[in-house]
């Protein structure tokens, strides 16, 4: 038996990080898709008449189904019950039933058709939903939005059912090794998904001089197309897996109502849970209006199209300089020599220095914003490195919570007094955004491995099912009250660019400060109940 388990597919560190890679890159293409408009909400308002609450609400509408419809609680049942293998499939397949949906509502084709005019008249009041203040829908909301917005629910399906069965799958391949570095890396590679988005979403909706935005979307679209091919090969990657560990894919106990009961009863669940719907609540519906809030904050000139800096090739180097940091700070953490190891590092600060420059020199808030997830591509494997081997996971939750407050109070307050200093307004960006995003890395490597040491092996898909859906009521809420609370913050202003974003700013570090205290507590409970959330995963 011993030699058995030494020449499994999870023994092989080659075999185990190609795994994770595979799920990885499809969390990536998903992440693409996710904010495909976000860098585009001004040309939104302009080719399909979408003001801040009709774009609000389209990008709320992603986690409806799984918020109100309890979808989210059900596939993770469908996890634990058919495994990582079936649900992964189903997720990339969902994703792309919604992808395709939406990319019909943004197309011209869509513009006038009988579709277009039966929408336009109908679902402006819907029952129960309308009552409760909470309907994906409203009168005068544009066809093209509702039509999005029904893709955008299904696609919201799958990309959550995705995440919480990319997951599992870490939890199984990775579990009494390096999880935390593993979880940690994967979201970090995903994470290049809002980079990626913010410089070729407007790239294609710009393609040859002629604005069409549904060439972004159809951008996103041929990637979950890849994303589903990702999941496919990790299919059998870890069916040769259980069939050389003799473990069974589907489990066979059925699942019972009484798991959930387990799960819920739990405090350290609860503290945990919360935590990660403030977290995700003060960041992802901020990356769908951030661009804009450059736009608004920051002074910009309009460049000749025959300029170097305004032409589509620069995209491309830009892209490729990206790719150079995130590669090289990612292989800082994993070199063994010191030499190659500063070589390394001095390769990813200087290549950062030039794509930052880059992006100042195109005057781009979307390529300015794309430097959010770098930081943390390198820090990431670091932290959970860290925690794997040294602990710490709920200090880390409490750091995480003071850098959201900061971040989001320099973007409300200071950013603003910069607006006439072109240098001085880029750089302050700059360094709030990296940190903003180094925040946020504290998340996958200290939150999610955190969560197996609070409930059963069996049941670990349900958990991650159950803090998905709570981190969605945030997900679905706060990209709503945002667009909400800058047309009420901003009555008669009709140019998109124009936009003051201090309160909506505020609201978001209020959430950041909410963590906090929930942090402290965690921290508490942890140290009196001994939930081992400071201990590191790797004993030695």
């Amino acid at each position: 038996m011993t030699e058995k388990i030494q020449t499994t597919l999870r023994d092989s560190a080659g075999m185990r990080w190609t795994a994770l890679l595979l799920l990885a890159l499809a969390m990536f293409c998903a992440y693409i898709f996710v904010d495909i408009l976000s860098p585009i909400k001004e040309l939104m308002q302009e080719q399909r008449g979408w003001d801040s609450t009709a774009f609000g609400t389209m990008q709320g509408s992603e986690t409806f189904l799984n918020v109100f419809i309890f979808f989210l609680i059900f596939a993770g049942i469908i996890l634990d019950k058919m495994g990582v293998r079936f649900t992964a499939i189903l997720s990339g397949a969902v994703m792309l039933a919604g992808a395709l949906i939406k990319y019909y509502a943004i197309s011209d084709s869509f513009v006038g058709s009988a579709i277009d005019v039966w929408f336009t008249n109908n679902l402006n009041h819907i029952p129960v939903f309308e009552q409760l203040g909470v309907s994906p829908f409203y009168e005068g909301m544009p066809a093209s939005a509702k039509v999005a917005a029904c893709g955008f629910m299904i696609f919201g399906c799958g990309v959550e059912m995705a995440g919480i069965t990319v997951s599992r799958g870490i939890v199984k391949w990775f579990k009494g090794r390096e999880m935390a570095l593993a979880m940690g890396s994967e979201m970090a590679l995903a994470r290049l998904g809002v980079a990626t988005c913010m410089i070729f979403s407007p790239f294609f909706a710009k393609l040859g001089n002629q604005v069409n935005v549904s060439r972004s979307v159809a951008f996103g679209v041929v990637l979950i197309c890849i994303a589903l091919i990702m999941f496919i090969v990790y299919f059998f990657m870890d069916k040769k897996l259980d069939s050389q560990t003799g473990e069974a894919e589907e489990k066979d106990e059925p699942f019972k109502i009484s798991d959930l009961g387990k799960i819920l009863t739990s405090m350290g669940f609860w503290l945990v849970a919360l935590l990660c719907v403030l977290y995700y609540s003060a960041i992802f519906p901020f990356q769908k209006y951030a661009v804009n809030m450059l736009q608004c904050n920051l002074s910009f000139t309009e460049l000749p199209k025959s300029s170097f800096w305004a032409s589509s090739s620069v995209t491309i180097v830009q892209y490729a300089i990206m790719l150079l940091v995130a590669a090289s700070a990612f292989m800082f953490n994993f070199m063994k020599k010191k030499a190659l190891k500063y070589t390394m590092l001095t390769i990813s600060i200087f290549s950062l220095v030039v794509y930052c420059y880059m992006g100042y020199m195109r005057q781009s808030a979307e390529s300015i914003f794309a430097v959010f997830p770098l930081l943390a591509v390198g820090i990431t494997p670091i932290l959970g490195s860290y925690v794997d081997h040294k602990g710490k996971a709920a200090s880390m939750l409490v750091l995480g919570s003071l850098l959201l407050i900061f971040c989001h109070l320099t973007f409300a307050f200071v950013l603003p007094e910069f607006k006439e200093s072109q240098v001085g307004g880029v750089i302050v960006a700059y360094v709030t955004i990296l940190v903003l995003g180094a925040s946020f890395s504290l998340v996958p490597a200290s939150l999610w491995p955190s969560v197996p040491k609070l409930v059963d092996a069996k049941i670990i898909g349900s958990a991650y099912a159950l803090i998905f859906w709570i981190q969605n009521i945030g997900l679905w809420l706060f990209p709503l009250l945002i667009g909400k609370v800058l047309d009420k913050t901003n009555i008669g202003v009709t140019d998109p660019t124009q936009l003051n974003y201090t309160a909506p700013l505020i609201m978001l570090a209020g959430l950041g400060a909410i963590a906090l205290v929930i942090g402290l507590i965690l921290k508490i409970v942890d140290k009196k109940k001994h939930l081992g959330l400071e201990e590191p995963n790797i004993k030695e």
